[in-house]
């Protein structure tokens, strides 16, 4: 019996793109569905060729137009970056009908190299999407919900009666992570699961961006940089670690971030008359891998150990990501940190709006833990006059709990299932 189509916040804008643009280009890691949206979307409409397959890819590196004659626009090309030289091809024919959108719907799962390609070749052409695992209200049956600010009322208002979806499960859902193959089929072996994606990644995408030749030493760099998820970003001391360059370093971390394994979040530089700390922090982009590469077998285990924060901060930083390229928008978080140690974990900004958001994995909320919050709207309201930065909002404490509360001062507590 096959899965359950979960829907996704991405499908009205993939169909607004491909009745705009000649072609879409859908990226995102492996296994986050990209495949399965567009034959949904456009299954009926649109021939589908994988150039997985040795054969086809063969045929389409080896000749080009003859491959575009057998498999005739409207066509859904997936896995394209496996035939980069394609992409030229393409283009001759998109302008040869430059008015007809939708003639070319492509997937990949790298972001570097296909991109770089589109620059090329589909420059003005093609609308660029992304797509990543599952996020949070997608798995709650709601990939329409909005983030609290664009919502018609603020989470301050909400009211403070506990979420009709309890948080019980919440450990277990973040364990899991949010690939559609796992939820989609909850019976199904999570940690086999995620156990056979990273032993393919390792194998497929790894060694076909950039040669990786100790693949024992790299595995130990993918747990270490785990363990390290929600943290400033250390390439030196990794290298030193791991006994190897600071050059591999930034080599591997370039490759997670092509295969959109890893994302990479700079600090918040505004002039705020204190030292502020300029290195980016890294997380994973599922929480599920996290917890497998760290080791985490247990619910309870990842709710009390000292991974609950780095897991929490790491939904937080990626449900926003997931919420903002699942519509259509490139996202633009940062964090706060003075050299002193005064820290709001998120950023978000938005409409020239800027939302400050700390992350406890705690499912009780305390008054203090909004204090970063209010030193940042300290720092804000010291350097008044400067103009060229976004307002600063109310800010929120994102935790483990169920109900939607005040801590004064502005600042409120909203579970992370109601981002």
């Amino acid at each position: 019996m096959p899965a359950a189509y979960i829907a996704r916040t991405i499908e009205p804008v993939l169909q607004a793109a491909a009745h705009e643009f000649p072609a879409v280009v859908l990226t995102g890691p492996r296994q986050s569905g990209k495949t399965t949206v567009l034959r949904r979307l456009f299954g009926a409409t649109h021939t589908y060729v994988s150039l997985e397959a040795l054969d086809t890819r063969a045929l389409a590196a080896g000749d080009p137009r003859a491959f575009l004659g057998l498999h005739a626009p409207p066509v859904i090309l997936d896995e394209v970056q496996q035939v980069p030289d394609l992409l030229p091809y393409v283009q001759e024919l998109i302008d040869e009908h430059r008015d007809q959108p939708g003639q070319f719907i492509l997937s990949g799962s790298q972001n570097i190299l296909l991109l770089q390609q589109v620059s090329e070749s589909l420059a003005g052409r093609a609308a660029i999407l992304k797509l990543l695992p599952l996020s949070l209200r997608e798995i709650a049956g709601e990939p329409e919900r909005r983030l609290p600010w664009q919502r018609p009322a603020h989470p301050s208002t909400a009211g403070s009666d506990a979420d009709p979806r309890t948080s019980g499960d919440l450990w277990a859902r973040l364990l899991r992570g949010g690939y559609p193959g796992l939820i989609a089929a909850p019976s199904s072996d999570w940690l086999r699961w995620q156990q056979s994606y990273i032993e393919t990644y390792l194998e497929r995408d790894v060694r076909t961006v950039r040669q990786v030749g100790d693949l024992m030493t790299f595995q130990g760099f993918l747990r270490l940089l785990a363990a390290r998820s929600g943290q400033i970003l250390d390439m030196t001391g990794i290298a030193t670690e791991l006994g190897i360059s600071l050059n591999t370093v930034k080599a591997w971390i370039s490759v997670l971030q092509t295969s959109y394994q890893v994302v990479v979040l700079p600090p918040y530089h505004a002039n705020l008359g204190k030292r502020l700390v300029k290195r980016p922090k890294v997380y994973f982009t599922d929480t599920g891998t996290l917890c497998y590469l760290v080791g985490l077998r247990d619910p309870l285990h990842a709710m009390q150990g000292p991974m609950a924060g780095p897991i929490m901060e790491t939904a937080v930083v990626v449900e926003f990501m997931k919420a903002y390229l699942h519509s259509g928008d490139e996202p633009r978080l940062t964090f706060w940190r003075t050299s002193r140690g005064e820290e709001v974990d998120v950023l978000v900004e938005d409409q020239l709006r800027l939302f400050p958001l700390e992350v406890k994995a705690a499912a009780t909320l305390r008054p203090e833990m909004g204090r970063g919050i209010t030193r940042l709207s300290e720092a804000f309201a010291a350097t008044a006059g400067d103009s060229g930065r976004p307002a600063l909002q109310p800010g929120c404490v994102v935790y483990a709990g169920d109900r939607v509360l005040p801590l004064g001062g502005g600042v409120t507590g909203v579970p992370l299932d109601r981002l």
